[in-house]
């Protein structure tokens, strides 16, 4: 079978993955999906006897229409045969039992974070798509902290290629704001934007559905694409660390092929927890999803209530990749849950626009909490839950990763639970360090006081970020992000 994406909003349109890859985001403003997911399911035994990048290939296959074989095999191959650190040689997301939780650990690769599963697979993706093309693309990205810099990282110097990243100016960490100030590459810009992720995020979507810029960049063969999960090739490479994640529990001989397992995920804009859901679809057998939120906890109440309602303060917390009120993935979930129902999601989404809130049917409610719960934790929790691991298993946990444990713990049942590891704590240091009971007066010199704590020394590429030059500093309000992306594109292809 070969698959067709068409949008969360309308049915008119049909095109390959390729297309969508490169488009990034529908032109009604919905997202792109694929309405045979649920209908495909895919060999657990099989799977079961594959390392990870056998098991990418084989999603990436049935998923990605448009890309040949050999076009996937060498993204595979380019993305994840060095740049990720093998503390397992089969896989490039171990899974460490901490205490009777297990934790799959996505921080091994070159920012540190999970995103750069992902990031670093489509870059290679966009490549294949522009190939036989004069087209180029600009990418524009909105970070909450950590796909930012995955991002600039996998599309550095790539052919045809441009990215223009925007963050909230003073809402992410030290070390986040580090790696993507010092960011290297020509085709490469990054800007502060006033405000908070919500307001970055809104109007790159705003950016991409607007006619002038898009007829602007076309004049130069520029189009318009995404880096954040609203892009399908951003999301599906997050559904093989799921498969990876219960091969690896049978490997180790604590379940049998077809039990079920429960998925722990810190949550923000509800992609990597989305993907999980993609994977159960698939045919992973996933008891439960646990959506971990912090004060942040829109998401919590969602799941709860049947009611999304961003009408609320944002709350600046410790774990900032979750400082989020409008969470873009969710809308392909109600489109999967609502029986494909296109209208309908088309309604939600244009009542969230204009009054900041909707509720669900009864019918919805109930097929999403038959399998999603959520939980929220403050940054006080998380500060307990990270001390509290550490002296009881030294291991040391991260603000996001720290969520994901507390809430697998407080929902743990019969089945093994695997609560998913986002960040390494060295991006977080001085949060970390405070919740394990020291102090520093920078980033910096708490990074090095952790590493005496932590088993994992510090990453060399972090270790690096303090003595690096910086190179971005300007600051936009959201307004301006459209003047600065459109000077953008003429300085990087020029």
């Amino acid at each position: 079978m070969r698959a067709y994406y068409q949008s969360t909003r309308q049915n008119a349109v049909h095109i390959n993955a390729k297309q969508a890859i490169l488009q990034g985001i529908c032109e009604d403003g919905g997202l792109f999906v694929w309405p045979e997911l649920a209908k495909t399911q895919l060999d657990l035994e099989k799977i079961c006897q594959m390392d990870y990048q056998q098991i990418a290939n084989t999603i990436f296959n049935l998923m990605l229409s448009g890309y040949e074989q050999d076009e996937i095999a060498d993204c595979v191959q380019n993305a994840y045969t060095r740049s990720f650190e093998r503390t397992k040689p089969d896989t490039i997301t171990p899974l460490e039992t901490v205490g009777d939780v297990e934790v799959l650990e996505l921080f091994r690769g070159p920012t540190s974070a999970f995103k750069d599963v992902a990031l670093s697979i489509l870059p290679w993706f966009l490549s294949k798509a522009l190939k036989d093309s004069d087209k180029k693309a600009l990418i524009l990205t909105a970070t909450s902290g950590d796909t930012g810099k995955a991002a600039m990282s996998g599309f550095e110097d790539v052919a045809q290629t441009g990215i223009c990243v925007f963050y909230p100016d003073g809402k992410v960490s030290d070390v986040q704001y580090r790696q993507m100030a010092t960011q290297t590459g020509q085709n490469v810009r990054v800007f502060g934007v006033e405000g908070n992720f919500d307001d970055a995020q809104s109007m790159v979507k705003q950016l991409f559905l607007d006619e002038q810029l898009k007829q602007k960049l076309a004049k130069e063969n520029i189009v318009l694409s995404s880096a954040n999960s609203i892009n399908i090739g951003r999301l599906i490479p997050q559904i093989v660390y799921y498969f990876d994640a219960y091969r690896q529990l049978v490997n180790k001989q604590q379940i049998k092929i077809g039990d079920e397992v429960s998925f722990s995920v810190p949550t923000g804009n509800f992609g990597d927890v989305l993907a999980g859901y993609y994977a159960n679809l698939l045919g992973l057998p996933v008891k439960k999803f646990y959506v971990a939120s912090n004060a942040n906890n829109v998401l919590t109440d969602f799941l709860n209530t049947g009611t999304y309602d961003r009408r609320r303060p944002f709350i600046q917390t410790i774990s900032p990749s979750m400082d989020i009120l409008i969470s873009s993935n969710l809308e392909r979930l109600l489109y999967y849950a609502s029986n494909q129902d296109c209208q309908k999601v088309a309604g939600w989404m244009e009542q969230l626009a204009k009054e900041g809130f909707y509720t669900l049917d009864d019918q919805t409610k109930a097929m999403i909490q038959n399998k999603f719960e959520g939980g929220y934790y403050d940054d006080d929790q998380l500060k307990t839950t990270i001390a509290k691991v550490y002296q009881e298993t030294g291991y040391v946990l991260d603000p996001h990763s720290a969520a994901a444990y507390a809430l697998a713990k407080d929902k743990k049942g019969q089945e093994p639970i695997i609560a998913l590891a986002t960040a390494s704590p060295y991006k977080f240091t001085q949060d970390v360090l405070a919740a394990l009971g020291g102090q520093e007066a920078d980033a910096w010199c708490a990074m090095k006081t952790l590493s005496t704590m932590n088993v994992d020394p510090i990453p060399a590429k972090l270790k690096a970020l303090q003595q690096a030059p910086i190179r971005h500093r300007q600051v936009v309000s959201p307004k301006g992000m459209k003047e600065v992306v459109e000077q953008s594109a003429l300085e990087i292809f020029a």
